[in-house]
């Protein structure tokens, strides 16, 4: 009896330490990611843990809003932002790892309304029939910017400009559309790819700048694995089939 007290008593042991062990290796990750890939980058964490035992904990918002935490030290240690401008910048201010930025995603500008029939295409907007447009902020937010360079290259940016509404990110954006608040608006097609209801437009390609949004490292991850390898996870083909199912492309 001795004899089998002290094996299950080693084997309780080891079965601690193994445990203690496994729990040591797992980590989690703090990351940033811009507004518009809320939904996919949910679905991405959320494979990311099952695949790895690591997690990421997500944050939403704005590009620029989020840069300038990051420069004050905010304690994110990836960066997954609506443009490749920032995490490159990121690199540059000695905020990101050099070597570590990649386009994980192109997103699209899609014209969208809750209401069936409201969007119809260009003439939509040509047509003014409606109070309110929602954009998001172009100086923080990319696909604001987009949404300007659209209505620029319309020739229609001035005439519509009165009935602009801004949010401050993409997100707060589709939300005035969603509520009413707004008849139609610009927004990301990762927001709206997985609904049938209302009625979008997707923006050709020629009418703004690509919207590539980059990933980097940041220098608070460097020594962190569950960092890296979040950034891993993205670059690979299970991340890739969520980014395109979302309306992404992929730069590939």
């Amino acid at each position: 009896m001795r004899l089998l007290s002290s094996a299950v008593s080693a084997a309780l042991g080891f079965c601690v330490l193994f445990g203690a062990s496994s729990a040591a290796m797992a980590a989690s990750t703090h990351v940033a990611v811009a507004a518009n890939f809320t939904d996919a980058a949910s679905e991405i964490a959320a494979a990311f843990a099952e695949a790895s035992e690591h997690e990421a904990v997500l944050s939403f918002g704005a590009t620029g809003q989020f840069y300038t935490q990051i420069s004050q030290g905010a304690p994110f240690e990836v960066f997954l932002a609506a443009d490749d401008q920032r995490p490159t910048l990121a690199v540059d201010e000695k905020h990101g790892v050099d070597g570590t930025v990649f386009t994980y995603a192109i997103g699209q500008l899609v014209l969208y309304s809750v209401e069936e029939g409201k969007v119809t295409g260009a003439e939509t907007l040509k047509s003014g029939d409606f109070t309110r447009l929602a954009i998001a902020n172009p100086e923080t937010a990319p696909y604001g910017q987009a949404a300007v360079e659209t209505l620029t290259a319309m020739g229609i940016y001035d005439t519509l400009k009165p009935k602009l509404v801004q949010g401050q990110n993409i997100g707060q954006a589709y939300q005035f559309v969603a509520t009413g608040n707004a008849e139609i608006g610009f927004v990301a097609l990762g927001q709206v790819s997985q609904s049938e209801a209302g009625s979008r437009w997707v923006v050709p390609q020629e009418l703004y700048q690509p919207i590539r949004q980059d990933a980097v490292l940041l220098n608070k991850g460097a020594d962190n694995p569950a960092a890296v390898a979040f950034l891993e996870f993205l670059k690979g083909d299970e991340a890739g089939a969520i980014i395109e199912q979302y309306g992404y492309a992929l730069d590939r």
